[in-house]
């Protein structure tokens, strides 16, 4: 799989075997506006890729793009090793999930689902018993005769993708699918999206704003900034390795050490990230450095409850300012309150050195 963005001066020759999708030199430009910018990338058959960058990053307009929704200025789109840069979305073998599931208010369930399979002039026995079919998929085959109205967020969000499945395509996109749900169900939708996405085998393209969601479902992750792809990796070497200080602070949290404080704290050049949860906190008197750890004092400015642990934030007696995420640990963590003077402490090795 390879990945490059405008900045890199030669793109591959072609996608490797097995690439659902091939992007190559792709730029969409709305007037001075370059929403896409040069974007190479590879998706494999029966991926889960995510795109992932905040309002205005490039990812939604990639996303319409690969469906014909939108047309390229300038750059190639292939689907299976086939170049459909110039064709209608009906006439691409994708499918779209929309974040407000556009399901038909007038219409069954059933039908809703069968809707693809009709416009496809598929006979009505054959396409009522692969909407049932798919129906069972997400575990709705019992609703097969409510109407959209009549069903909960979730159970809306199941039937978009009965719909989209229905019809087999080769690769799925979804625009946010999970975004207008509450928190609860949004976490039980990852789970039962990536099982989907599994037993079906189907490659998903899968547009967020929401790095945990990112990070919970991807094979794969592409950050994008300002039409660009910034770093493609695991969520593990996203999370682990973020290469710029933009991917560090946008895919969790991260201290930024710039590169006075480096110098000043631990003796590196450069610019360096810390998760918060690499830090340890003690009493002053408690903790030592050691070969390959740093030791530095400092004041708790506040400490808030997360259930799961506390966020603390720590002003280092240098000036600098320290997260640290301290876990509950068989339910319960030190009582940290502000004011009080603390040695935080973190390994070399946690230190990740950005571009």
């Amino acid at each position: 799989m390879t990945v490059s963005t405008s900045t890199v001066a030669e793109a591959p020759s072609g996608p490797p075997a097995g690439t659902a999708i091939s992007l190559r030199g792709l730029s969409k430009h709305f007037g001075e506006v370059r929403a896409v910018d040069g974007v190479d990338l590879d998706i494999a058959d029966g991926e889960f890729f995510s795109m992932l960058g905040p309002s205005g990053s490039g990812k939604t307009t990639v996303l319409r793009l690969i469906a014909g929704f939108e047309q390229v200025t300038a750059g190639t789109i292939e689907l299976a090793g086939e170049d459909v840069t110039g064709r209608a979305p009906f006439d691409r073998d994708v499918n779209t999930v929309f974040q407000d599931y556009a399901l038909f208010p007038h219409m069954s369930v059933l039908d809703n689902v069968a809707y693809g399979l009709r416009v496809r002039g598929v006979k009505k026995a054959a396409r009522r018993k692969q909407a049932t079919e798919a129906l069972g998929t997400v575990q709705l085959a019992h609703l097969a005769d409510r109407r959209p109205g009549q069903l909960s967020g979730g159970q809306r969000q199941r039937i978009a993708l009965a719909r989209a499945i229905v019809v087999r395509p080769k690769v799925l996109l979804l625009d946010e699918p999970l975004g207008a749900l509450d928190l609860k169900l949004r976490e039980q939708m990852q789970v039962e999206l990536k099982q989907l996405q599994r037993d079906l085998g189907i490659t998903f393209v899968f547009v967020t704003h929401d790095q945990e969601e990112a990070l919970t479902l991807s094979d794969r992750v592409a950050v994008f900034s300002d039409g660009k792809i910034v770093q493609l990796g695991t969520p593990r070497e996203i999370y682990e390795h973020p290469t710029t200080e933009y991917v560090a602070s946008f895919v969790g949290t991260s201290n930024i050490f710039d590169p006075a404080a480096s110098q000043r704290l631990f003796g590196r050049d450069g610019t360096h990230a810390l998760r918060p949860e690499k830090v340890a906190l003690g009493a002053p008197g408690t903790t030592a450095a050691g070969d390959g750890v740093i030791s530095a004092e400092g004041v708790i400015s506040e400490s808030i409850y997360l259930g799961t642990g506390h966020r603390i934030h720590v002003l280092l007696d240098d000036g600098t300012r320290l997260v640290v995420l301290e876990q509950s640990i068989g339910g319960r963590t030190r009582r940290e309150q502000r004011g009080e003077t603390v040695v935080a402490t973190w390994s070399l090795d946690d230190l990740v050195p950005l571009a």
